[in-house]
């Protein structure tokens, strides 16, 4: 029989939280960011999923956007990167694909190439995350400067919030991005996930709803994702493969970080690290067996983990296991362990096989 671990991707969740997107901003198109392989949940299922709804598509990966293309999806797609050298311009000019430029060596490239079709340009504007984009001061030159070169059909002013997820919120840099666009009278994209469920004045011509695609809260200190309408479109599950009792004073697993203080039964799961489970995910980080709650013991092994079954006498081997979905969000495993579910989704490994559920 094959090892009991399995992701069910739910893509009619998908297709919700990306319509739950479009209520948030009534008026505004919405890219759905699809990058890294949609997030682990894999690229064309999800494209898939929203294809009769969705404004665009935005991405990093040129190969993603040919498997687009190759699969008959003719939205646009925006280059969230832009082009990292001339053949991804030649490239963008023959799939239709939007840029984003970033730096003045893009901007060139622009200039010299000779494309296929002119392209829409989305213009970043660094405002305070200092990652990438422009200086605000130079919008106008620059979007001057774009309109003038023969390969650019439009240009859409861009930006990115450095802490839309938490109380410092995107005040000061929404507003050093509107005193740069005052006056130009170009479209506009600035809401990623957070910004777009926090804050509606940031919901302009465009929006990127990354995370909350996939059921991940994009600030989970401040809502849960059920609270904010979306749901998971991940369900990692395994079974209970073995039982251990331990008595007072025996640890388990490596390193013995758990060391029980009393009579502790224990359920030893089909999964670890090489499967995408944190390997730092600390003893107590919940999980669900036989669809009750308990929590983890010891340190995470390449294969297999372990968990409290004190208080659950009726699991045994063979009871299923949720790590993380339905029942038990993703962000407070990530929580838990440290990290984010942007992390949890992306670490999936290749090993674990993908079912799909939730399809038309």
């Amino acid at each position: 029989m094959p090892r009991p671990i399995r992701a069910a991707i739910d893509v009619a969740a998908f297709r919700h939280n990306y319509l739950r997107a479009k209520a948030a901003a009534p008026g505004a198109r919405a890219w759905a960011v699809i990058k890294a392989n949609a997030y682990g949940h894999g690229l064309l299922r999800c494209a898939r999923a929203v294809e009769t709804v969705a404004d665009g598509y935005a991405m990093l990966d040129f190969a993603e956007a040919a498997t687009l293309r190759e699969a008959g999806i003719r939205q646009p797609i925006l280059m969230l990167e832009g082009a990292f050298d001339p053949a991804d311009v030649r490239l963008a000019g023959t799939l239709g694909l939007g840029l984003t430029v970033h730096d003045a060596e893009q901007i060139r490239l622009l200039e010299l190439e000779v494309l296929a079709q002119p392209l829409d340009v989305f213009l970043k504007l660094n405002t305070g995350m200092n990652r990438l984009g422009f200086a605000p001061e130079r919008a106008g030159e620059l979007a001057a400067r774009l309109k003038s070169i023969s390969n650019v059909a439009s240009v859409t002013l861009m930006t990115h919030f450095a802490r839309a997820d938490d109380e410092v919120g995107i005040a000061d840099q929404l507003a050093r991005f509107d005193a740069a666009a005052s006056g130009l009278g170009l479209p506009q994209s600035v809401a990623n996930s957070a910004a777009l469920l926090r804050f509606p004045q940031a919901a302009r011509d465009w929006v990127r709803p990354g995370i909350m695609l996939y059921g991940g809260s994009p600030m989970p200190g401040l809502a849960s994702a059920d609270a904010l309408g979306l749901q998971p479109a991940m369900n990692l599950e395994s079974r209970l493969i073995a039982v251990q009792t331990l008595a007072p004073g025996e640890a388990i697993g490596y390193g013995g970080r758990f060391v029980a203080e009393r009579p502790t039964r224990v359920g030893i799961v089909a999964c670890g690290y090489a499967d995408g489970y944190p390997r730092h995910a600390p003893s107590g980080t919940p999980i669900l067996v036989a669809g009750q709650r308990t929590g983890t013991l010891g340190r995470v092994s390449m294969d297999m983990l372990a968990c409290d079954l004190s208080a659950l006498p009726d699991a045994g081997v063979g009871s299923q296991v949720v790590l993380w979905g339905r029942g038990l969000p993703a962000d407070e495993v990530a929580t838990a362990a440290d990290t984010i579910s942007y992390e949890l989704f992306c670490a999936l490994a290749n090993r674990v096989p993908v079912t799909v559920v939730g399809a038309d």
